[in-house]
């Protein structure tokens, strides 16, 4: 008598995203920041549309590519609105209807708060809103990092959420009432609890464990 085959076990979902840009290190410095992001999502880079569409388009979740690719392939980025998000060095785009865009010339604490506001508001909302929805980018940060991150204090989550706001260590210092030399040593343990690299990694972890509303 033939054994009882065991049940295929479950493919985990893996959230892919693609940067396409002419600039290879433009590329890899995005690739970096979303791997920072999304810690177990799969980023892969592109230095050509062509490039793109010879490695099944259809996988990825989101595009991020260059101004200057995306009018030169309009046609195939326009069929994926709520996927696509356009790259400018701070350039006077003109107007497109439904056209997400990300100016990456700036610091970085500010091109991830733009990232994380396109998955708070209107990116991942209605009818065909886009596969990577803010729950599943929640999931996908939380389920990475809950076992590696020690909690912080009350005070540090006061901190971390100035900081995140984009308080200075003396504007904290005079918002909560303690002297700065205490607001650097709580840094210094939230970046440590955390093994953020920077504020960037303070500002994800505020924003994705609720403590700060982008809207606000």
């Amino acid at each position: 008598m033939a054994g009882q085959g065991k049940a295929p076990a479950m493919e985990k979902k893996t959230l892919r995203m693609a940067v396409i840009d002419n600039n290879v290190l433009a590329c890899r410095g995005l690739q970096g920041l979303l791997q920072r992001l999304i810690p177990i999502g799969v980023i892969d880079t592109f230095d050509s549309h062509e490039a793109l569409l010879e490695n099944h388009p259809n996988q990825y979740a989101h595009f991020f590519v260059s101004a200057r690719l995306y009018f030169e392939h309009a046609p195939f980025y326009r069929q994926r609105p709520f996927q696509t998000i356009v790259l400018t060095n701070g350039e006077n785009l003109p107007p497109v209807p439904g056209l997400l865009m990300l100016n990456v010339c700036r610091p970085e604490e500010e091109v991830v708060t733009d990232l994380l506001q396109l998955h708070s508001h209107g990116h991942g909302h209605g009818q065909h809103r886009p596969r990577a929805s803010r729950a599943e980018l929640e999931a996908l940060w939380n389920n990475h990092n809950e076992e590696e991150h020690q909690p912080l204090t009350l005070r540090e989550i006061e901190v971390a959420t100035l900081l995140a706001k984009g308080l200075i260590n003396k504007e904290v210092a005079d918002r909560l009432n303690i002297s700065m030399t205490t607001v650097i040593t709580h840094r210094k343990n939230i970046m440590t609890k955390l093994g953020a690299h920077s504020l960037s990694d303070i500002i994800i972890y505020v924003v994705m464990n609720g403590y700060l509303d982008l809207g606000e």
